[in-house]
């Protein structure tokens, strides 16, 4: 092999592993506004279709106008990423994802065809949901739910505003709004009929079912913090003997780096910022981000944690060390006084705003989860060391975080 055909062979892997973190990241990519990566994806379509079927037991379906990577469910035990609204970025609640799977129902009706009045779809969204005994009104709540579902599947480029808007319409019930359907990405939104489950349990049980080795592959790629106690023994086993194998693949495929611990595995994005394969950018810029590391250092500088320390997350005891509510809030309580100028105005305003953004954000990231008796603060957060630089800088208001 020349030289020549080594670089190119190094230079195609590297658009493989870029594409493939694109998937990961966004399992939906439309031509409007992912263009570039759509583009990437379909060059390289046939052996990330190989790579994705081998390594994790994933769909990819490419065509002209959108890529679907369709990913096999999570355990049960998983953490959960919500569905976000726009405005606020508060999580779907369950009411919001029924009227999203109503939406999503009403577009594949029968007779709808590339394009629909939101008033139409809003009728048969009504309609199918009478039939399930699920009321839907025309209260400024139910309208404000139906908007952010259909604003998802506008994120998702199944639905576009073709005339009018869907805020609109959410604010103002008259107003109309006229929305394009991209149907073939439509039916590709579920990874299997859900009519052929009759429990929400049944859908994981192709899980259980996958060889270890891809069950594992699957976990640290979707949840990178893997308690040794949360997996079977054969995965155990898998991460014992093949744990170079495992790196190798982690690395060449998806560009992720793998630590292997006493008390689990953490597969780690080397990248920030802009191409970064997680979901939540952590250390980053933001207030919730900076207070929740200053958190961890100031917590972890406190007492050692003992060996012998566990608690119980998803039904598992793992090590873990326990921080009372009182010290946590004393902790952030000094950090909001002392970085007020940067952070917040509403930190300092209502402390328990700041607990809460910081617990979910540690939570989300597992790094740590919130008990009864205090914060469970995870062998994993130690990994995290702040370097703070202090410089003079307006008060941020609510909306102003970059």
């Amino acid at each position: 092999m020349t030289a020549r055909q080594v670089s190119t062979a190094g230079m195609d892997a590297g658009q493989r592993r870029i594409a493939a973190r694109h998937l990961l990241a966004s399992p939906i990519l439309t031509a409007s506004p992912n263009l570039t990566e759509l583009e990437l994806v379909r060059r390289h379509a046939p052996a990330l279709k190989s790579m994705f079927a081998t390594q994790l037991g994933y769909a990819l379906v490419v065509e002209s106008t959108f890529a679907r990577l369709v990913k096999a469910p999570l355990p049960a035990s998983a953490p959960v990423r919500a569905a976000r609204r726009g405005t606020g970025d508060t999580p779907f609640t369950a009411r919001t994802y029924v009227l999203l799977a109503l939406a999503c129902g009403a577009l594949l009706a029968p007779g709808v065809g590339e394009q629909i009045l939101i008033s139409a779809l809003v009728d048969q969204v009504r309609a199918d949901a009478a039939e399930q005994s699920v009321s839907v009104t025309d209260t400024i709540g139910d309208r404000r739910q139906l908007v952010a579902a259909l604003k998802l599947l506008a994120g998702w480029g199944v639905v576009t505003e073709t005339d009018g808007t869907l805020a609109g319409w959410g604010e103002r019930p008259g107003e109309e709004a006229l929305l394009s359907i991209n149907r073939a990405l439509l039916i590709h939104l579920l990874p299997s009929p859900l009519h052929q489950y009759e429990t929400a349990e049944e859908t994981w049980l192709r899980l259980a079912a996958e060889p270890p080795r891809r069950r594992l592959r699957q976990r640290l790629v979707e949840n990178p913090a893997v308690f040794r106690a949360e997996l079977p023994d054969d995965e155990l086993d898998v991460l014992s003997r093949e744990r170079t194998e495992l790196a190798r693949h982690l690395d060449e495929n998806f560009g992720l780096v793998l630590e292997v611990r006493s008390e689990g595995a953490l597969a780690y994005d080397p990248a920030t910022g802009t191409g970064g394969l997680t979901d939540v950018d952590f250390p980053g810029s933001g207030s919730a981000k900076q207070a929740a590391l200053l958190l961890l250092d100031q917590l972890s500088a406190d007492v050692p944690a003992p060996d012998s320390m566990v608690v119980t997350s998803g039904g598992h005891a793992v090590p873990a060390l326990l921080v009372s509510w009182t010290r946590v809030d004393t902790v952030l309580g000094e950090l909001a006084n002392r970085h007020q100028a940067a952070w917040k105005d509403s930190y300092a305003e209502s402390p328990d705003i700041l607990r809460a953004e910081v617990v979910e954000l540690l939570s989300a990231l597992r790094l740590a989860q919130p008990t009864d008796g205090g914060l469970a603060v995870f062998p994993f957060a130690a990994r995290y060391q702040p370097k703070v630089t202090i410089r003079p800088t307006a008060r941020l208001t609510e909306g102003d975080e970059s």
